[in-house]
């Protein structure tokens, strides 16, 4: 609040032009007016679409592969190189490929947050997997487990605090992709409406774009962590217990 009040201060004085950043009174008017001509809605509606249907492909690309590459040797060897490879290439250095593959329309985003979805998930659900107790294991060949009931039982229960994990961090992840792909060609959407704001020297919109995205980011970080108190309630009641 004190630094709201301080950014209203700065921009009444003029110490804060409004072509640099517009006061926090005409970002609130801006976002009125925005949401009561649809077009802030309009946009946040294409945006919430892109992220839903990156995040659904990086969300079963992840753990596809964390899953083959944590419970074979051979999956490891094969998988575990080349998406480490791929997960160091920057976002905008894969953009002019992504529009050469894909056209300038709706693919390249969606392929761009599924992206950054599928390495965080992987790289948990890897870890998760690889981090299973090794006595557990045992005690599954012991009971004559078959190999998908050890997965179904044991792996997967194990791993699931690490894959929740992954999960926030491609929520998170998602979004800051998001932004990145609008930014390029977009014709809807957020970003579309930052862009447009930006060759208007629109500030207060370019602003309200941004707080969009933020609230968006916490709202599903939100949402994941009631899912993940949900999913691991067992956890909570053992450290209870002790």
């Amino acid at each position: 609040m004190a630094i709201v009040l301080l950014w209203q201060l700065a921009s009444t004085t003029g110490l804060l032009p409004p072509d640099k950043l517009a006061a926090p009174l005409t970002v609130l008017s801006s976002a009125v007016e925005l949401v009561l001509s649809g077009e802030l809605l309009t946009a946040f509606a294409v945006s919430l679409q892109r992220v839903v249907l990156g995040f659904a492909i990086g969300l079963f690309a992840g753990l596809g592969l964390g899953l083959l590459a944590g419970v074979s040797r051979w999956g490891d060897a094969l998988v575990d190189p080349p998406v480490q490879m791929l997960r160091t290439l920057p976002f905008l250095g894969l953009i002019p490929l992504l529009i050469l593959w894909f056209g300038i329309g709706e693919a390249p985003k969606i392929a761009l947050v599924a992206l950054g979805v599928t390495f965080p998930i992987y790289l948990n659900t890897h870890a998760g997997i690889r981090g299973v107790d090794r006595r557990l294991i045992e005690a599954t060949t012991v009971l004559g487990y078959t190999g998908w009931e050890r997965i179904q039982h044991v792996v997967l229960p194990s791993a699931l605090p690490q894959t929740m994990v992954g999960l926030r961090q491609g929520l998170s992840v998602a979004w800051l992709s998001l932004v990145i792909g609008e930014q390029v060609n977009a014709e809807a959407g957020l970003g579309y409406l930052i862009n447009n704001a930006r060759e208007f020297l629109r500030t207060d919109v370019i602003v309200v774009g941004l707080l969009v995205y933020a609230l968006l980011g916490l709202g599903t970080d939100a949402l994941v962590r009631a899912l993940e108190r949900r999913a691991l309630a067992w956890r909570h009641s053992v450290t209870t217990v002790h």
